[in-house]
């Protein structure tokens, strides 16, 4: 599998429960074989059609590991469920392996610190991810929201009252609201690079890039203006 790029080797990934599964499926329609292990019979039955390879084992026994070939492989993901004990010992084991990027799923924010002590290279907070971003659409009339950071972030919106009609060069919406239009979409068509003579209609989609106070602040005044 060395000689394979990241974005072809086959990824194992470790529970099937929401998390582990959304992922596996997502991966297997893009095209990437996955080995996924899971020790409940019941998951293992329900998902063998579905995903290239599902196999019934317990990934906290590191011998388990080794003979599925746990080492060959360059990607691992712990999607193992409210266990922060098993959570724990299956990275522990898959770190041990010498898997170059162990991603592992946390569910509070000491369940994560314990993850990076132990050597995992990627944390994720897939609960309360989803929560922040929920929160923005609901509170800010966003469409979406995709969070980079604690402090910058791109949007999907309408575009407010004011810039309709013009173009990005006579908006300025960096120096008026200190966000950059990135892409805009047309009915019926794709999205596009946003250029400074590009047009905004009033049923144009907008991609908005910003610090996220900022963000919210051209979302409110989009949703006042309209």
């Amino acid at each position: 599998m060395a000689d394979r790029t990241r974005r072809q080797s086959p990824v194992l990934i470790v529970g099937l429960g929401r998390f582990g599964i959304s992922l596996a499926t997502q991966l297997v329609g893009q095209g990437r074989e996955v080995l996924a292990v899971e020790r409940d019979h019941g998951l293992v039955q329900r998902y063998a059609d579905a995903l290239t390879h599902v196999v019934e084992a317990d990934a906290t026994d590191i011998e388990a590991l080794q003979q599925l070939g746990a080492r060959d492989f360059s990607t691992a993901v712990v999607g193992v469920g409210t266990s922060i004990e098993s959570s724990v010992l299956v990275a522990v084991n898959l770190v041990d392996l010498g898997i170059n990027q162990v991603w592992a799923k946390a569910i509070n924010q000491a369940h994560g610190k314990i993850l990076t002590r132990i050597g995992c290279h990627h944390v994720v907070f897939p609960e309360h991810d989803a929560g922040v971003r929920v929160a923005h659409l609901v509170a800010n009339q966003m469409m979406d929201f995709i969070e980079f950071d604690e402090s910058f972030a791109i949007v999907k919106m309408r575009p407010p009252r004011d810039v309709i009609g013009h173009s990005i060069d006579y908006c300025h919406p960096r120096r008026r609201h200190k966000v950059n239009i990135v892409g805009i979409k047309t009915p019926g068509g794709p999205f596009q690079y946003a250029q400074p003579e590009t047009i905004i209609g009033a049923d144009d989609v907008i991609i908005v890039s910003g610090h996220v106070r900022d963000l919210e602040r051209f979302a409110d005044y989009s949703e006042q203006k309209r």
